[in-house]
């Protein structure tokens, strides 16, 4: 899921006011129910017809989101009055990667040609985890194309490990000695 510029800026303002409270944890879950809420496309629709008032919208908001802070609320509402109540999945996603950033946890999105096992890829976590200095969080996508191996994606990272990789690296090398 690509995370939009806006839902960028909600979660580091989001993050920072966490950070800043102390409330890391409870920020987490109070976006997460925030985005359990806007989760269904009618609700979502609701929300966002300009028809509604917004004071029915934000009634309907208060009774599903009881329990969740004021402050987090308040975030709930301002997304409502922006129309933007369908990125709060987009928000939780973005706060929890800078959670996890916070922490010193990087993510890693990982292509195989076939979906690894639990060993395999806790060997895979710790083999790159070994490699970067730091704890991997990985996504694991399968993508035949890739033949064997892995490639991984760590922020603006590219670690190719595939065997098309090498297949196409042994066929420059021969080209070349050809010449």
């Amino acid at each position: 899921m690509s995370v939009t510029l806006s839902s960028k800026r909600y979660a580091q303002a989001v993050f920072e006011i966490a950070k800043g409270g102390n409330r890391l944890e409870e920020w987490r879950t109070d976006l997460n129910k925030i985005a359990e809420f806007t989760h269904d496309p009618e609700i979502v629709s609701f929300l966002e017809n300009p028809k509604v008032p917004f004071e029915s919208k934000a009634k309907l908001a208060k009774e599903a989101l009881e329990g969740i802070s004021t402050l987090a609320l308040n975030l709930a509402y301002l997304l409502i009055a922006k129309g933007k109540a369908g990125v709060a999945k987009q928000i939780v996603s973005e706060y929890q990667r800078l959670l996890d950033e916070y922490r010193g946890i990087k993510h890693a999105e990982i292509t195989t040609a076939v979906l690894l096992d639990d060993s395999s890829e806790k060997i895979l976590s710790q083999r790159l985890e070994a490699m970067i200095g730091k704890k991997v969080s990985i996504e694991l996508q399968v993508n035949p194309d890739v033949l064997g191996g892995f490639v991984a994606r760590i922020g603006d990272s590219l670690i190719d490990f595939s065997i098309r990789n090498r297949l196409n690296l042994l066929k420059k090398e021969l080209i070349e000695t050809t010449r």
